[in-house]
């Protein structure tokens, strides 16, 4: 309790660690609890990287080959090397027991009441070595998805007999509105992708045959990048998707608009 009351102070510190060394600010509801939790681990790291660069060069000058010149084989005869070790490893599991696994649960059951507060939702679909975004038109209904109709990488795999995706339409581009819920089905035409928007705090794995959603609520208008944070291929450093958080009213004349040509070119 003792080390977990330093850590949660070293979490609500106005100085954010992690931010300072480029993490972006965050963006979205939730996110603050999960900058709260990277920079405790930031402060943390500093304190072992502090702590074992000054070990290191008390080595250097203690045991140099002037003051030291036959080797010693006896070892060290303390445990105090064993007793740092434990402790680090009670902070590890504090860190993961107080704070990590209760944040991971909030979250889970954060979902229930986002699908119950008009989210929008978005099929994200990765592929070697791109994203497309593929919205259920000004409907709100998403055509039947049929994965054995796919074409090419990153095909959305809308079947074309369903009246609702009359309207269905894709693009290289997330746009989604300000403080309002976000659903986002990601998946994968290929290989193990992962979706991850950095300044919103959260990511998820994209499997082959499966949507699975995440979830999240943007603050702030803002434009920013999507990228893979799952090692795909050659290209991967190269995965880079764009992400534009808009007003409601920009956001409900993009879908109007992209509806109307998509269920144009379908006639």
């Amino acid at each position: 309790m003792f080390i977990q009351n330093i850590l949660t102070k070293l979490a609500v510190s106005p100085f954010s660690p992690a931010e300072w060394m480029g993490l972006p600010e965050n963006g979205s509801f939730h996110g603050d609890e999960v900058g709260h939790l990277i920079d405790v681990i930031t402060w943390f790291m500093i304190v072992l990287f502090v702590g074992w660069t000054l070990f290191f060069l008390l080595c250097l000058v203690k045991f140099r080959q002037k003051k030291n010149p036959q080797a010693s084989y006896q070892g060290v005869k303390n445990h105090a090397s064993t007793h740092l070790e434990i402790g680090v490893v009670i902070i590890e599991a504090v860190l993961l027991l107080g704070f990590a696994l209760p944040l991971w649960s909030e979250r889970t059951d954060d979902f229930d009441q986002a699908k119950k507060e008009n989210a929008v939702r978005v099929r994200a679909v990765g592929f070697q070595f791109g994203w497309k975004f593929h919205y259920a038109g000004a409907d709100g209904k998403f055509g039947f998805i049929d994965r054995t109709l796919a074409k090419s990488q990153g095909d959305h795999c809308l079947d074309p007999a369903d009246p609702n995706g009359f309207d269905d339409f894709v693009t290289t581009e997330l746009k989604i509105p300000v403080d309002r819920p976000v659903i986002l089905q990601v998946t994968s035409t290929d290989v193990i992708h992962n979706f991850s928007i950095i300044p919103m705090r959260i990511q998820q794995d994209a499997f082959p045959g499966k949507d699975i959603p995440m979830w999240f609520t943007p603050i702030k208008e803002m434009e920013t990048s999507v990228v893979c944070g799952q090692l795909c291929g050659e290209g991967h450093a190269r995965m880079v998707g764009s992400l534009k958080v808009i007003p409601q009213k920009e956001f409900n004349d993009f879908i109007a608009k992209q509806s109307k040509t998509a269920a144009d070119k379908k006639k």
